[in-house]
């Protein structure tokens, strides 16, 4: 069975010599952080991560792990795999304290590699960024079904997310927003 995020990550973590804690998120981390994905998150062909505020100097720093990075990209590039985007916090559509739901990921098993994912709410936030993408909205709907989302966990976060300050991003926002709120509203 195919397991692209897995084998991206179990690739970076056999090129680290060194703890590294990294948050993933979008397909990726849907796949390797619940039970029982769909199949089709299985073949997602990158895994993207955000760096912590708290570790962004440390982290940006850290040359050995963008060379891992580097060297990991090259090795996975004949099958078309790689770790793409490794976005700021505040660069994420997230609720203001979201590390403190930070959850771990237990699957692959990684020597220096921590991995970590957002909370559910935090990962739908993150899918929003994008509008309403049919796909996007179907991992969304995904996430509400897996882990039982209300419309009241929601609506705290559409109140509070923090959001770059970019009207391309606020106006994906105001798209999806009703789609997600329709997905909530379909789960009761």
């Amino acid at each position: 069975m195919t397991d692209n995020p897995a084998e991206v990550v179990s690739t970076l973590d056999g090129q680290l010599d060194h703890e590294v804690s990294l948050v993933v998120f979008g397909r990726g981390a849907l796949c390797l952080g619940y039970s029982n994905p769909p199949q089709e998150y299985f073949t997602t062909q990158d895994v993207d991560g955000i760096i912590r505020m708290s570790q962004l100097e440390s982290l940006v720093n850290d040359e050995r792990f963008w060379d891992a990075v580097d060297q990991t990209n090259m090795l996975l590039e004949p099958k078309g795999l790689y770790i793409t985007h490794l976005f700021q916090a505040d660069q994420v559509f997230l609720r203001p304290d979201w590390e403190n739901f930070i959850q771990p990921v237990m699957r692959p098993p990684t020597r220096y590699l921590k991995l970590f994912r957002p909370h559910t709410i935090d990962l739908i936030l993150t899918k929003m960024m994008r509008g309403n993408d049919p796909q996007d909205m179907l991992d969304v709907e995904f996430l509400i079904r897996h882990d039982g989302i209300t419309s009241a966990q929601m609506e705290p976060a559409f109140r509070d997310v923090c959001m770059p300050d970019i009207q391309e991003l606020r106006d994906a926002f105001e798209r999806a927003l009703p789609v997600v709120r329709k997905l909530l509203a379909s789960r009761v």
